[in-house]
This record gives C-alpha cells, sequence and structure tokens, in this order.
C-alpha cells in the first residue's frame, strides 16, 4: 500500500478549521481541503491538501490511500514530535497485511525537516513539494504590489511621500511662471515631507482619529460634556486674552520692567476667573453626566468647589503680589479657600457616610 502523506507542521488545519486531525482518506482529506480553503484561501496547505488528493487519483497500479497529519506552532522539535504521534496514529488505522510506503507532500523546506521523523516510521518512496504557478517570479511581484495597494496604511505610508517628492517638478515649474523664488518650493515641499513624518512618528493621525470618534460617541450618547468642554475652551482663550490685557496695563501702570513674579501675578490675576468659570463649566457637566448615566457618588460633587477655593486663592495672591490688595484681604482669601475646600470635602464625606445606600444605587444603577 502507498500511503500519501500530507504534512502541515505548523498546523494550519487545526488551527483554522474544526476539523480534527488526523485526517485519513480520500473523503474526509477533500473535506478538511475544502475547510481550510474556505477559511482562507491563500493558505498554501490547501493545495498540499488537494496535490495529495490528485497523487492518489493517479496511481492505479496498487492500493492508494491519503491521510493529512499536521504538528504545531509551538517549534520545529515539538511539531517533529506531534506529527510523528500521528503517523502512528495513521499507520495503525491502516488495516492491511501488506508493507505500507510513504510519499510526502509538502510546501517548503519547513515541513520537510519532518522527514526523518516519518522514516523512522515508514519507508519513504519520495517527496513531493507543491510549488503553486502564481507564486512564481513576475506575478508574485505582481501580486505583492497589489496587496501593497490595496492596504489602506501601505498606501498612507508608501505613496504620500512619493506623491509629495513627485510635486516638486510641478510646483517649480509653477513656481518659475509666477516668477518667484526656487527655494520656495523646495522648503514647502520639505515641510510638506516633515509635517507628514511627525505626523506618521507621533501618532497624531491615530490620536485625531481617537479624539472624532470620542466626539462623535458623545454626541450621539447626549453627554452634557461635550457642550461644557467646548464653552471652557471658549473661556480659556478669552481668559488668555484677559491675562494679557491685565499684563500689558500693569506695566503701562508701572512704566518700568516688570520681574518673573510680577508678570506671573498679571497674567494670573486677569485669567483665574475666566479659568475658574471654564472649570467650574466642566465639573458641572461631568456631575450631570455621571448622574444621568448612574455612577454619581457624593465625593464627585467636591470638584466645583475645590476649584472656586483654588480661584480664590490664586486672585488673592496675584493681587497681594501687583499691590491691588492688602495683606489683611490675603489673610482672609486663603482662609475662605481653605475652609471652602474644607467645608464641601466634609459635608459630602458625611452624606456619603449617612446615605450609603443612595451613593451605592448610584454606581450599580439598581437599589441596594
Amino acid at each position: 500500500m502507498l500511503l500519501v502523506l500530507c504534512v502541515d507542521l505548523d498546523d494550519d488545519i487545526g488551527r483554522k478549521t474544526t476539523v480534527g486531525t488526523p485526517v485519513v482518506g480520500r473523503d474526509p482529506v477533500e473535506e478538511a481541503a475544502v475547510a481550510l480553503a474556505t477559511t482562507d484561501p491563500e493558505d498554501s496547505d490547501v493545495n498540499v491538501l488537494f496535490q495529495g488528493l490528485h497523487i492518489a487519483e493517479e496511481i492505479t497500479d496498487e492500493e492508494v490511500e491519503v491521510a493529512a497529519v499536521t504538528g504545531n506552532d509551538g517549534g520545529d522539535v515539538s511539531a517533529n514530535r506531534e506529527v510523528g504521534e500521528e503517523v502512528d496514529e495513521v499507520l495503525a488505522s491502516l488495516r492491511t497485511g501488506e508493507g505500507v510506503t510513504a510519499l510526502v507532500v509538502t510546501d517548503g523546506a519547513q515541513d520537510e525537516s519532518v522527514v526523518p521523523v516519518i522514516r523512522s516510521r515508514v519507508t519513504i518512496d519520495g517527496v513531493r513539494r507543491v510549488v503553486v504557478r502564481q507564486a512564481q517570479d513576475l506575478e508574485s511581484v505582481y501580486y505583492t504590489m497589489k496587496q501593497v495597494l490595496n492596504d489602506p496604511e501601505t498606501r498612507g505610508t508608501v505613496l504620500v511621500p512619493l506623491g509629495i517628492l513627485l510635486l516638486i517638478y510641478p510646483l517649480a515649474v509653477i513656481a518659475s511662471m509666477l516668477e518667484l523664488p526656487g527655494g520656495a518650493v523646495f522648503g514647502i515641499v520639505s515641510a510638506m515631507l516633515g509635517l507628514y513624518f511627525l505626523s506618521r512618528g507621533l501618532g497624531i493621525a491615530e490620536t485625531l482619529d481617537t479624539l472624532v470618534g470620542r466626539a462623535r460617541n458623545s454626541l450621539y450618547a447626549g453627554r452634557v460634556t461635550i457642550i461644557t468642554y467646548l464653552v471652557a475652551a471658549v473661556l480659556l482663550v478669552i481668559g488668555g486674552v484677559d491675562g494679557l490685557n491685565q499684563l500689558e496695563a500693569t506695566q503701562m501702570e508701572t512704566n518700568g520692567t516688570l520681574g518673573a513674579i510680577e508678570v506671573a501675578a498679571a497674567l494670573v490675576h486677569g485669567s483665574v476667573q475666566w479659568f475658574a468659570a471654564a472649570g467650574i463649566t466642566t465639573s458641572l457637566g461631568q456631575i450631570t453626566d455621571e448622574y444621568l448615566a448612574d455612577r454619581l457618588e457624593w465625593r464627585y460633587l467636591n470638584a466645583p468647589f475645590y476649584v472656586l477655593s483654588i480661584a480664590i486663592v490664586l486672585d488673592a495672591v496675584s493681587a497681594f503680589f501687583l499691590d491691588m490688595a492688602g495683606l489683611s484681604v490675603l489673610a482672609a482669601a486663603l482662609t475662605g479657600g481653605t475652609l471652602l475646600g474644607l467645608v464641601s470635602t466634609l459635608v459630602f464625606a458625611i452624606m456619603e457616610s449617612r446615605f450609603p445606600q443612595d451613593a451605592e444605587a448610584d454606581r450599580d444603577g439598581e437599589p441596594v
């Protein structure tokens, strides 16, 4: 009997299909080949299985059996041992009194490393390596290029810089027609390439996609924070402008050069109220979303009071350094800001300890 033995050393059959191995018999091997081809048409082991069936159909002068054995993807030694064990199972299942010889069918040199293991169990008449016609050099290059061009990430990595470089000549022609300096063309192209490589290296494109996706999900989910964040951004811009205006007014009043402390105090004093409004707005939006999602806890309510107390302290300190407030005002602001933070913390801690069921219900979304 001739045993046509199809070898799948890395167990693509077992990993990609539900077919158990070893597979013995023409019909089971054909079913395994169809199942693997359906799952992964590009797997070369599909051709190994069909080649084994083809060889079995061609041989008519002796009894032929087809089988497929697999290893694993854990390594050559472990995979070879598993192939040997499955070969033993196949030989034990063959009910024949005649001697059995094997014809090994593989898809490459890696799978052929298991030939000595098979030879130790059965006489090998030959080894047939399957070479797919579409894998020849020219067609392989064409297929590879086609796959590269169909991959969006590869297109962005390869074609975009190539396209920017190809723009040098037309931009130079346009520059000469407009009587612009030639260095401007190279400057523009260099800037475009630099921005592209920076965006790829720093992952800016992925970050922007993530931010846009989160904003879209927040908009569809009806989250209040998307509005409060927008309002807070506007308040921050206004605060920055107001801080610069305060710095300019302070410089005009002093008619001299300001030190680093005075510059920082002027910027803080002009912008702190706007920054505080932005902080309170975002914290209120976050609290609202947590309440709507049944995740609100008492301590979350501390956020607006913390922002307000910090703003009171910073406003008084900056005014003191600008000679706009006396020591008594500074002391009163420091005391008031500290007390506001302490009182809010204490009050909400007491509320959380007095009403644990409500807090637990807010977290779990159902009564305790």
